[in-house]
């Protein structure tokens, strides 16, 4: 295996909610020499260096600036963090028949039924008060098996193969333990884990939290050939891998830029999410004027990269004819005519010269035209921002699965597409 696949491999496996996907992500650009910078801090004129910035702990902006965005403008690639999952509800434990379950709430999109008969983990972030009143917020992982949704046996649903569906509020409650004589205190539970795994001791009492369920299946290769990626998440962390792995490859070129968002599976409706403001205003305090930041948005392109549905082999009617990627051929490049992509042909010819530059091959899908398609940042981006923008991602097979699978091969083409548009200057138009 290939570094780089190794890095992602461990990526995956150690970034089970958005929280820690930009916790490792930080971590590396540290390593690379990147400054970070807080927001409620004055910028003043930035230097040429490497620099980036989070904002809600869960989506981050990174920046190796060159100097003249008025003239070179940014190139842009763009992900998000977020995957579909079952998210803990804030009265978190209820007693059923002394058992002890966790309430959960299914975010985004989720398919179901894989998450039933796994072990399962619980990640994300936990805000307490410390005893003198002031709110902290830390990460927390619960790594071990510690939460069960178990199947109900066929013997009491003799039609489960053929008719079975999935109620969110009453089937999916997970199991954590047996109860003897009272239900386990959730705040006492995290305040446990977190003094054991942070070592914080000074914790007066839980005041919110933000916490999922995971696989704790590792990510791994897989298939005859080992040719294949089996991991939870890969929608979209992969894509957030590429983009990190080609901003740290990079050498010169027009301002490189990678913006992680997260509540992408929810619409993006937040202040970190593509549709909030923090992509432009980051843009905005980088060029340090209006007008230089609008002659700069002139001059820059923007890809989004989120993964694309590969063809199905066992499903290959639920795909458009002569459009049906196949894992490890390289990179799709995505086109909706209703603008659920933000591809026209400008960006497209961008982005295949670019994968033509490098002797790289690309695909091409589209939706059927009696089926919907999946949305991404891109047309959120690009309106937002007035940039040109072109949607593109690796096949996939199991999207929105607990665990999805994707080819060795792609991330690896993606990784080298994305370096080459880096380097990519000047405008080609």
């Amino acid at each position: 295996m290939t570094a780089s696949l190794n890095r992602l491999l461990e990526f995956l496996s150690h970034s089970p909610t958005p929280y820690h996907a930009v916790t490792n992500v930080v971590t590396r650009l540290e390593k690379a020499g990147y400054r970070r910078l807080q927001e409620h801090d004055a910028w003043g004129k930035l230097q040429k260096g490497k620099y980036f910035v989070t904002r809600n702990d869960s989506s981050l902006i990174a920046f190796a600036l060159g100097g003249e965005p008025d003239k070179k403008g940014f190139r842009l690639v763009g992900a998000h963090t977020d995957s579909p999952c079952l998210k803990v509800k804030p009265n978190a434990i209820s007693d059923s028949e002394g058992y002890a379950r966790l309430a959960l709430d299914v975010y985004g999109g989720a398919l179901l039924a894989p998450w039933f008969d796994r072990d399962l983990g619980l990640a994300g972030r936990v805000s307490y008060a410390d005893k003198k009143g002031k709110i902290h917020s830390a990460l927390v992982n619960f790594d071990w098996p510690m939460a069960f949704i178990p199947s109900l046996a066929i013997h009491l649903d003799r039609e489960v193969n053929e008719k079975r569906t999935i109620n969110k509020q009453t089937d999916l409650p997970a199991l954590i333990c047996r109860i003897n004589k009272k239900a386990p205190d959730f705040q006492g539970i995290l305040i446990k884990q977190l003094k054991a795994q942070s070592g914080i001791k000074n914790i007066s009492k839980i005041l919110g939290f933000e916490l999922s369920l995971y696989d704790l299946q590792p990510a791994a290769v897989v298939g005859l050939e080992k040719e294949f990626i089996a991991s939870a998440r890969l929608d979209n962390l992969l894509s957030c891998h590429a983009a990190v792995e080609a901003l740290l490859g990079s050498r010169g070129g027009a301002n490189p830029v990678v913006v992680l968002n997260d509540h992408e599976e929810v619409g993006s409706g937040s202040t970190s999410g593509a549709e909030g403001p923090f992509l432009m205003s980051t843009l905005g305090r980088i060029c340090g004027s209006e007008e230089t930041l609008h002659r700069a948005l002139s001059h820059s392109v923007l890809v989004s990269a989120d993964n694309a549905h590969g063809v199905h082999p066992n499903f290959a009617d639920r795909h458009e004819s002569g459009h049906r990627p196949m894992i490890n051929d390289g990179p799709v490049i995505k086109v909706n005519h209703n603008q659920r992509y933000a591809t026209n042909s400008e960006t497209e010819a961008l982005f295949r010269q670019v994968c033509d530059n490098d002797k790289l091959p690309v695909q091409t899908v589209v939706v059927r035209s009696d089926m919907g398609c999946g949305s991404t940042i891109g047309p959120i981006t690009a309106t937002r921002l007035g940039v040109r923008a072109v949607d593109v991602g690796v096949p996939q097979l199991g999207m929105h699965s607990v665990r999805e699978l994707a080819g060795v091969a792609d991330q690896e083409i993606l990784v080298k597409a994305l370096k080459g548009f880096f380097k990519l200057t000047p405008w080609p138009f």
